[in-house]
């Protein structure tokens, strides 16, 4: 007997070989073997002597919704997820998770749909057409006395990080250090994209120096927390909108002020920084929420 023969075809429970169980699922014997490795479809029985594969005629179904998640570009894992729930026979379960992966990829495309728009803007020199958009003003601001929460976090993750981390210093704030005493920021100390991991750091000013530091000594080391003093600073800002704040759209923003700062002939002073103003949660996606700004001399 070789590993293409049929052992066996009455019913569902009954065992083919891995080459009629592929002309069957119509899928490779190469597909079904990395299946397997994978831990997505496991043969029903493995010859020990000979090694050859047997799949059970019941089997079909599942060989062939495994290769349709693959054609969605579902990653492997979750497609493993998908099918331990249709093990379970639970298709409402299986159906869920199958509507959660897609709503996140037409989130992704549609993020990339945007970044190609704007890229496409770039490379036919409408740069300016987009910069003209944004309103660029200058602000001194004071010495301010701040706690802040460092990271190393991608561009993904920045949509999670920012509001955990800036509540955790804004209760500080308010239970610890005096009080919070202006807006909340978001220093960005090195290029935050898809494979560059900053690092952020969150602020929060407060309106006790000494208490902050006493509370930034408490916690030690824990999620890379510290009290210090932001000197005084001009800033060259524009204002943007909370459906502007998603990536990439926020990269215009950036851009338009780096344009103006070249025009005036103002040089950069420290690194750009999103400042939050707003309450994010009651705000509508076209309401102003964030100054998107650079310290300049």
């Amino acid at each position: 007997m070789t590993e293409d023969d049929v052992v066996d075809v009455r019913d569902d429970d009954e065992l083919l070989t891995i080459g009629a169980f592929a002309a069957r699922a119509r899928l490779s014997a190469k597909a079904l073997r990395l299946y397997d490795r994978l831990g997505l479809l496991a043969p029903a029985h493995v010859d020990e002597a000979s090694g050859y594969r047997y799949y059970r005629a019941g089997q079909v179904d599942l060989a062939r919704l495994v290769a349709m998640l693959r054609q969605l570009d579902m990653p492997l894992a979750r497609i493993a997820e998908v099918v331990g729930v249709v093990d379970t026979a639970d298709g409402v379960a299986a159906g869920d998770r199958l509507a959660a992966y897609w709503a996140d990829a037409e989130a992704r495309f549609a993020a990339q749909r945007t970044l190609a728009e704007y890229l496409r803007a770039r490379l036919s020199g409408r740069n300016s057409e987009m910069y003209e958009k944004f309103e660029i003003e200058t602000v001194d601001v004071p010495e301010q006395v701040v706690v802040t929460e460092s990271r190393h976090v991608l561009v993904d993750e920045l949509p999670v990080w920012i509001p955990a981390s800036l509540g955790r210093l804004e209760e500080a704030a308010a239970t610890r250090c005096g009080g919070i005493a202006g807006a909340p920021f978001v220093v960005y100390h090195a290029d935050v994209s898809p494979e560059s991991d900053g690092p952020v750091e969150a602020c929060v000013p407060v309106a006790d120096e000494a208490a902050a530091r006493a509370w930034a000594a408490a916690r030690g080391r824990e999620r890379q927390t510290g009290a210090r003093v932001e000197p005084a600073h001009r800033l060259a800002y524009t204002r943007i909108t909370k459906a502007q704040v998603a990536h990439p759209q926020i990269l215009a923003a950036y851009e338009a002020v780096e344009a103006w700062m070249k025009r005036e002939g103002l040089r950069y002073a420290g690194p750009c920084r999103e400042i939050y103003f707003a309450d994010w949660d009651a705000a509508g996606p076209q309401d102003a929420v964030c100054d998107v700004a650079f310290p300049v001399r």
